[in-house]
């Protein structure tokens, strides 16, 4: 399935445009029409129009079809990975990067669970519950930005991780039980990897450190650290050595009123018993 970016920026037109011009190329090069490629590779006409004027990101099967179709030889299957990273809004591809160069991610989610752990089901039905709706499109292309940056946990050096999960967004059941089902055995999954550690923070707790909102910390290569917070329509990207500082104090306070690591995923697999 081939979809319109969403939210994309000049950067991602760019390679866009520049991907559309070589599909072209190589299309014209073998004397065929645009009409004679869709039926080719099995895809409209419209869409590889709107692929060749830079206005839709192609798939991976639009691309691989197109480079077989066309013979290129790779040239159009070896465009795969700027087209993914060019599909994907500037926030979330400059998010990914950095969590790319992080040695060690520390990460509180207060209203659902992380990014980085969430089930594609658990994904899109997030996405679907967007007010004013997202598109089906929009909700494709947003869900599966996200569940690509759940690459980092096979790249090697593996970072090491430190979630705290409000125990709210393990109750609340988004997306209908079964959906809340495959989350919580996802949650225990991951938990086991030994440079993976996920923390419940209990409701009953009469002291909170996080109380200003969700946080995450990225401790980069290079020794800097970096944190990313995000509340409505805003998401913004922190380096201010005091801002770090602060959010580096609230996040160790809210990790130690959080239960252990050991307590967090017998908690976990409870309330999978009662789900």
């Amino acid at each position: 399935m081939s979809v319109e970016p969403y939210g994309a920026d000049e950067e991602s037109a760019a390679v866009l445009r520049t991907v559309g011009r070589v599909i072209k190329m190589c299309r014209e090069r073998e004397g065929m029409t645009q009409a004679g490629l869709a039926t080719a590779i099995r895809y409209s006409e419209e869409q590889v129009s709107s692929v060749e004027r830079g206005r839709r990101a192609p798939a991976e099967e639009f691309l691989e079809a197109a480079d077989r179709v066309l013979e290129a030889g790779g040239l159009i299957a070896g465009l795969k990975k700027e087209v993914e990273k060019a599909r994907f809004p500037k926030k979330v591809r400059d998010l990914a990067k950095l969590e790319e160069e992080a040695v060690e991610l520390c990460a509180y989610a207060n209203h659902v669970v992380h990014g980085l752990l969430q089930t594609p089901e658990y994904t899109r039905a997030i996405y679907g519950m967007r007010r004013p709706p997202y598109t089906e499109e929009q909700v494709d292309e947003l869900a599966e930005a996200r569940l690509a940056r759940q690459k980092i946990f096979d790249q090697q050096p593996a970072p090491v991780f430190g979630f705290v999960q409000e125990e709210v967004t393990l109750r609340r059941p988004l997306g209908g039980k079964m959906v809340m089902r495959k989350q919580l055995e996802r949650l225990l999954e991951v938990g086991q990897r030994r440079n993976v550690e996920i923390q419940v923070l209990p409701t009953d707790r009469e002291d909170h450190a996080g109380l200003a909102g969700a946080l995450q910390l990225l401790r980069l290569k290079e020794g800097v650290t970096v944190g990313h917070i995000e509340v409505q329509l805003i998401s913004r990207l922190l380096s201010d050595p005091k801002e770090i500082q602060i959010l580096e104090i609230r996040y160790g306070i809210i990790r130690a009123q959080a239960l252990t690591p050991r307590e967090s995923l017998a908690f976990i697999e409870k309330l999978l018993g009662e789900t």
